[in-house]
């Protein structure tokens, strides 16, 4: 093999594993609230003969560092063999998380907002049927130098029944990153606001994330690097001989 090929394969091999670090971070980096969860959610009052209502919250949210906004998906589902009949369904905010807005719900009175919240909004829903889910795309705001809590609740039309309850549950993060863009967190987690001094933290998120990747890329890097070495010694080691 000539020493002008085997350089070149070499180069290649240097080419593609840059090229592979490069997708592989990108693919880390996407944004994605993950599965739906009913982590903290309990049944309250009986629900009619045949209808199991539940909730289901992201299992990540992230959180913009500059404006604070983030948006959250709040379902409700019947996991019963009967339909729902009419139902409400809360979306209420507690702490450092607010609640701004519910695609097409209406914002709950503040004289009517569970003891201890801040933002509510209250969704109708006509008829939920059996094995059938409804989702809202919920806008809100995170202080992140607070804790922050939110609660779905599913109740009767006319609010005196509750027959499903989930959380108040914390969303929160115990390593927060001021630095980066923005800060995910984790449903079921006590945020951990960023202390005095938190511009010196570790960033987390992104960065944390494509660490092993970037290693492997490293790894990928040094053995191009070595057989561009090796290539280019080859030749006088031949004539060496």
């Amino acid at each position: 093999m000539s020493s002008r090929r085997t350089t070149t394969i070499a180069g290649s091999l240097v080419t593609a594993s840059f090229s592979a670090v490069m997708i592989l971070s990108g693919t880390a980096g996407a944004d994605d609230q993950g599965p739906g969860s009913s982590k903290g959610g309990k049944a309250v009052d009986e629900a009619p003969a045949g209808v199991r209502l539940t909730t289901l919250l992201p299992e990540k949210i992230s959180v913009d560092n500059d404006s604070e906004e983030t948006d959250i998906t709040a379902t409700a589902k019947n996991e019963g063999t009967k339909d729902s009949g009419e139902i409400r369904l809360w979306v209420v905010g507690f702490d450092g998380l607010t609640v701004k807005n519910a695609q097409g719900c209406s914002p709950i009175d503040e004289k009517n907002l569970p003891e201890g919240s801040n933002s509510g909004y209250t969704c109708p829903i006509d008829n939920l049927a059996a094995g059938k889910s409804k989702s809202y795309a919920v806008d809100a705001t995170f202080d992140l130098g607070k804790t922050g809590k939110v609660c779905l609740l599913v109740r009767t039309s006319d609010g005196k029944k509750t027959f499903w309850q989930q959380g108040p549950v914390p969303f929160g993060t115990t390593n927060p990153s001021p630095n980066a863009p923005a800060t995910p967190l984790l449903l079921g987690t006590d945020n951990q606001p960023v202390a005095p001094g938190g511009d010196e933290l570790p960033k987390t998120g992104l960065g944390r994330d494509v660490l092993p990747l970037g290693t492997a890329g490293a790894a990928l890097l040094t053995a191009g690097a070595a057989g561009l070495w090796w290539s280019q010694r080859r030749p006088s080691a031949q004539r060496e001989s």
